[in-house]
């Protein structure tokens, strides 16, 4: 299980953040050093362009070392992009076991990044910051929130639906065009206290929109805040 990358300035101060990122999904080379970055940089060309060789590969790693960069000085703490293959079944296949994209049959599209922001907040206290989130997001009409109970404690999910106007010069047509997206963003209150992480997925793929949703919720259900393999029966002599 990955735990968050930690980026700010004073790094020790976050507590440590567990979670299982689907297959599928390709991590960003977000890291607290250029020669880091530059490192995971050429990793992630290589397994996003898998079938590319070093004339992809060579001129697209400075683009997403570039990116994660940005990313990092936003205080994100994880982003990857997710691509899933569109066939008949990309539905079974995105809540299962989700395979390698193929770009033939077509490929569904999110984003996901993981942020931690400062709520100030004891350990005990996780209830009252999630039902404060709850009614902040729940004011906005535009919102769908709702309270989670997940194994690490109390959250809240966010749903939202954005339609977006293109201009005629980025369509491949050449006329004005819609975008429609959809996102689900999930807070979930540090029962260490003092934190709350936001994680965030988001996609333009709408007609596979149910899939997402349950991809999402089954991640959610992975997060912890105590080391995962600690929590393992010690392996038979």
């Amino acid at each position: 299980m990955p735990t968050a990358p930690r980026l700010n300035a004073s790094p020790d101060a976050l507590p440590p953040l567990w979670f299982v990122a689907p297959e599928g999904f390709f991590a960003l080379p977000i890291a607290a050093t250029p020669e880091e970055r530059t490192d995971r940089a050429r990793v992630f060309v290589r397994e996003l362009y898998s079938r590319g060789d070093a004339n992809i590969w060579e001129p697209a790693a400075p683009y997403y070392e570039a990116i994660a960069e940005m990313m990092g000085d936003a205080g994100l703490s994880y982003a990857a992009m997710g691509l899933f293959s569109a066939a008949d079944d990309a539905e079974e296949t995105l809540t299962d076991e989700p395979v390698r994209h193929e770009p033939g049959e077509g490929v569904v599209q999110c984003a996901f990044t993981v942020g931690v922001m400062q709520t100030d907040h004891s350990g005990e206290d996780t209830d009252v910051v999630a039902q404060g989130i709850l009614a902040t997001l729940s004011a906005d009409p535009y919102n769908d929130a709702i309270w989670l109970d997940l194994p690490c404690g109390p959250a809240v999910s966010c749903i939202s639906v954005r339609e977006y106007r293109l201009n005629p010069d980025v369509t491949a047509t050449g006329e004005e065009a819609k975008l429609l997206t959809g996102q689900i963003q999930a807070h979930v209150p540090f029962p260490t206290g003092s934190y709350t992480a936001v994680f965030t997925l988001h996609t333009a793929s709408m007609e596979h929109w149910a899939s997402v949703y349950r991809l999402m919720s089954a991640l959610l259900q992975t997060v912890s805040f105590t080391d995962p393999l600690e929590a393992l029966p010690d392996e038979p002599a």
